[in-house]
């Protein structure tokens, strides 16, 4: 049943920004949310809604603060790579497509787990699935804050470490987009007339190179640089995306206050922070959860650990708040992003047993 739940999902392709093809897919998880007794909450995005669902507690525990889940329903692949580059296949207990393991696998880890444990006393349970979060999650930031408050601790469903393990922590993520306006002219007859947008563009990603250079544990890729059109006009405009990664928030803090306030040589610099996601650090707290998910997972026949994580997530968020924070509850499998992208077939009902069972005792 899962394995077909999962085949379903991932036939239905929500590549992020595609408004109607997140929001038919947020259809279903509506209506199966619904189903499992939710209320659900939908909050309308111009590039596609997201949603909040409450699910009422149980028993004993039924008045007792809710948990937190956190998934998304978008995917970094463009409709047609299913039927292109990425067909469904499942063979040798492994399945692969666009977003079985990240994360449609699990998004069917939740649900299934959600029916288990429907007629078992348990705490109330709050989900939230974002449309945008392969870019960040800048449009739904606002409703995951909000839908943290006053709950006991928070859990991701994205895909866990190669062996299993839940991530204790992450590393911050911040895109930051460098726009540069300089001022076209005839690059041969009057070349002094104009201001190069991509020669400014150069120099302030060789500037961000020297303010990186003094925090050996950042990392930073810039993704993308567009500018000029043709190689007679001085051009006029220029960008840069650049993805940052830091160990902790002093360090984020002080490397977006160099770069935010770079100074231009001759064209005019608008630096933006596109999206942000805090530095998740260890704390007592998820060390804590982590102890009672462990008793959790050997309740049904497994052992569970944890490790930091460098990829960043909406867990960055709940743990840099301060709340227990655990994340890596998907399946078992490999290929985020990659057109290799599979996840174990069988670790689909072992995540989904491990999911109710911190419901049930958490």
């Amino acid at each position: 049943m899962m394995i077909e739940r999962l085949r379903e999902y991932v036939g239905h392709e929500t590549p992020t920004g595609d408004a109607a093809a997140l929001n038919a897919f947020a259809d279903r998880l509506e209506r199966r949310y619904a189903e499992l007794g939710a209320t659900v909450h939908r909050e309308i995005i111009e590039t596609g809604d997201h949603l909040l669902a409450d699910f009422p507690g149980r028993g004993p525990l039924a008045g007792d603060a809710p948990l937190l889940f956190l998934g998304h329903h978008d995917t970094v692949w463009p409709i047609g790579q299913l039927a292109s580059a990425m067909p469904w296949r499942h063979e040798d207990g492994v399945i692969h497509g666009p977003g079985v393991f990240d994360m449609k696998g699990g998004l069917v880890v939740l649900e299934t787990a959600l029916a288990q444990v429907a007629e078992r006393d348990h705490r109330p349970v709050r989900v939230v699935v974002v449309a945008d979060e392969e870019i960040g999650s800048p449009s739904a930031r606002p409703l995951v804050t909000r839908a943290a408050e006053g709950v006991v601790a928070a859990f991701g469903l994205e895909p866990p470490h190669p062996n299993g393990d839940l991530k204790t922590s992450r590393w911050g993520s911040t895109r930051v987009r460098i726009a540069v306006t300089g001022r076209e002219a005839h690059a041969a007859l009057d070349p002094k007339s104009g201001i190069s947008a991509i020669d400014e563009l150069v120099d302030q990603l060789i500037a961000v190179r020297r303010i990186v250079a003094e925090h050996p544990d950042v990392l930073c890729n810039v993704g993308t640089i567009t500018g000029g059109g043709r190689t007679n006009v001085v051009p006029g405009a220029a960008s840069a995306d650049i993805g940052f990664r830091f160990v902790d928030p002093a360090t984020e803090r002080a490397v977006l206050d160099a770069v935010t306030t770079l100074t231009p040589a001759k064209a005019e610099l608008d630096v933006q922070v596109m999206s942000n996601r805090p530095a998740w650090e260890p704390s007592a707290g998820t060390d804590e959860l982590l102890a009672r998910v462990i008793e959790a997972g050997r309740s049904v026949g497994q052992e569970i650990g944890g490790a930091a994580a460098t990829g960043a997530a909406d867990t960055n968020l709940t743990g840099w708040l301060g709340i227990p924070t655990l994340d890596g509850l998907g399946p078992v499998g490999k290929g985020a992003h990659a057109v290799h992208e599979q996840a174990v077939a069988a670790t689909l009902a072992e995540r989904a047993d491990l999911v109710a069972a911190i419901i049930t005792s958490v």
